[in-house]
């Protein structure tokens, strides 16, 4: 249950409103009382022989007192029940923040439907304990106090009875909470597992389909299913063995109601208004005790939740904002060093590169090229921050890239990745994803889907621009999604262009007319090219050869080909390729 003390800052942001809450409660509950109390007063009428109007007031009492009730009753679900719902925005939002300030390691190494569970399920459970939980347990404390006190006032002794039971009530209350903890923990696991394998099969249709694969993805998501209702129902087995428990332990306080307070009755230590009113109390009591049986099952749950959460919100940020950046003395050129730069992902891990000491002056054109796995793409992420260095620095205009805002580090550099992601939305939004609003235009789209090589295809499409594009841009081939992805990142007249294997999926002809196009595009500018292909980096003003994370080669073209290295290996290797292709 520590886990719910996060949310006491949630709280304090609305004490206000929940103090008004409690103050409805209190009005709704005292205007609830009162209605005993004239129901007792109307029945000891009736043994003395009341006349007609008598009755007529005490009814009107009761029915004022239940509409006072009733209003206040609405009253606390305006201000509670909707605090809730406050509280699970403010909460959303912050793991929503979060989640977007986290390194890609730490999405790397959770699955897409796991955070989704977290952002769904578990919110909504520690939601229900904002609201329900806090008003139901509010209602329970001020409802049980002010019952009591007026059944002392009537009857000390007979009171007494009545509250014999409720110790071993909360005493299986405590046990049976235990129970429900553990048990909604293994639940909301599995849960997670569910929604992961949920998304893999909508991510991966395509594949499933290609290989025939749909019997055995739904015996599997059964299989699932399956376990997540078995936790379920060993959770409701335990929630149905509580209900009737309360009911018992409740019924045994009628039974000694009636009994006790019936000898009372007969012996006239009581009237019939002063058991009735007991009764109608005890009545008002039964809920409370039930709703505070099921307050505890929604506080054991959300307890397990928010353990859950905590786990992401204790997550390390890594990558954060400097103090006090610094501003480039020219404004940002795009000059770039690696200095003495090693990397590894976890202190325990090898280094992926090793001691890389690089200079890439502004306007420059690199290359970089190797076997897989070298460690091409983890030295182009270092530049944005996607990751930092584990040893060295990297220096962007003379000033270490921590020491600079990851805004302006960011919006200078244009990224296209291996992988182009697009978003279920028109091509003209993808490509202007980056672009502040008072930048955006059509004609900027146009011109750099002229550079990318995209515009003569989006020119053929019935909506051009407009064409709302399916899920991960599923729309269009690899090709154009590629030179979309190209096009996103010139749109933001970025300093620094990266490319990272960003042509796999293009023909040569329409590569070499994108590269034709950068050439003015790029002057004065740094631009960056991941290729396997040697067609696509010759005519670089300079290529680094990664290999086993150190730079083996660097060079030009031709004086790599001179040298007679790996370089030169890949070179031949692929000009033999041609050759085989042309006489097949």
């Amino acid at each position: 249950m520590r886990s719910l003390s996060y949310l006491n800052k949630y709280f304090l942001r609305y004490k206000k409103k929940l103090f008004l809450g409690f103050l409805f409660i209190l009005f709704s509950d005292a205007a609830q009382v009162t209605i005993p109390l004239f129901l007792r007063k109307s029945i000891d009428g009736l043994q003395q022989n009341i006349e007609y109007s008598g009755l007529l007031k005490y009814a009107a009492m009761i029915l004022g007192a239940a509409i006072i009730s009733g209003i206040f009753r609405f009253l606390i679900r305006e201000t509670i029940v909707v605090t809730s719902r406050e509280i699970e925005f403010d909460l959303r939002q912050d793991f929503w923040t979060h989640l977007l300030k986290l390194p890609l390691r730490f999405f790397q190494n959770n699955s897409t439907g796991n955070i989704m569970a977290h952002a769904t399920n578990d919110i909504g459970a520690v939601r229900m304990y904002c609201g329900p939980a806090v008003m139901y347990s509010a209602d329970t404390i001020v409802k049980f106090i002010i019952v009591i006190s007026v059944m002392i006032s009537i009857q000390p002794l007979l009171t007494l009875y009545v509250l014999i039971p409720l110790p071993l009530l909360s005493f299986f209350v405590y046990l049976l909470s235990k129970k429900v903890h553990k048990k909604f923990t293994k639940i909301q696991e599995k849960f997670s597992e569910l929604t992961t394998k949920a998304q893999e099969n909508f991510g991966g249709i395509r594949v499933i389909k290609a290989y025939v694969k749909e019997e055995s993805e739904i015996e599997e998501f059964k299989k699932l299913s399956d376990e997540y209702l078995n936790r379920n129902m060993e959770k409701i087995r335990i929630q149905a063995f509580f209900m009737p428990l309360l009911f018992l332990i409740t019924g045994i306080s009628i039974i000694v109601v009636v009994w006790v307070g019936g000898r009372m009755v007969i012996q006239n230590e009581l009237t019939l208004g002063d058991i009735s009113a007991f009764l109608v109390y005890l009545g008002m009591l039964i809920w409370p005790v039930i709703a505070f049986g099921w307050v505890m099952n929604i506080a054991q749950q959300a307890a397990a939740s928010m353990k859950r959460l905590l786990k992401i919100f204790n997550e390390n940020e890594e990558i954060r904002n400097p103090e006090s950046a610094k501003q480039p003395v020219n404004g940002f050129m795009g000059n770039i060093e690696f200095k003495n730069v090693s990397f590894r992902y976890k202190d325990n891990l090898p280094y992926v590169l090793k001691n890389i000491n690089l200079k890439i002056p502004n306007g420059t054109r690199l290359a970089i090229i190797g076997n897989t796995g070298v460690g091409k793409t983890t030295l182009i992420n270092l530049i944005p921050r996607l990751y930092d260095v584990s040893e060295g620095e990297i220096l962007i205009d003379g000033i270490n890239v921590k020491e600079l805002s990851l805004s302006m580090l960011r919006e200078n550099i244009g990224f296209v990745p291996q992988e182009t992601f697009l978003f279920s939305d028109t091509i003209a939004n993808n490509i202007l994803y980056g672009v502040k609003e008072e930048n955006k235009s059509m004609k900027l789209v146009e011109k750099v889907s002229e550079i990318s090589q995209l515009r003569k295809d989006v020119e053929a499409f019935p909506e051009k621009f407009e064409t709302v594009l399916g899920e991960r841009g599923i729309t269009l081939s690899g090709g154009q999604k590629q030179r979309a992805g190209l096009a996103r990142a010139l749109a933001v007249n970025p300093k620094i262009l990266i490319m990272d294997d960003s042509f796999s999926a293009i023909d040569t002809k329409t590569e070499e007319e994108i590269l034709n196009g950068l050439k003015s595009f790029m002057q004065n500018r740094t631009s960056i090219i991941i290729s396997h292909r040697i067609s696509t980096i010759k005519d670089s003003d300079k290529i680094i050869v990664l290999d086993k994370g150190v730079i083996a080669e660097e060079g030009t073209h031709n004086e790599l080909v001179a040298l007679g290295g790996i370089y030169a290996d890949l070179h031949y290797k692929q000009l033999l390729e041609e050759e085989l292709k042309k006489i097949n």
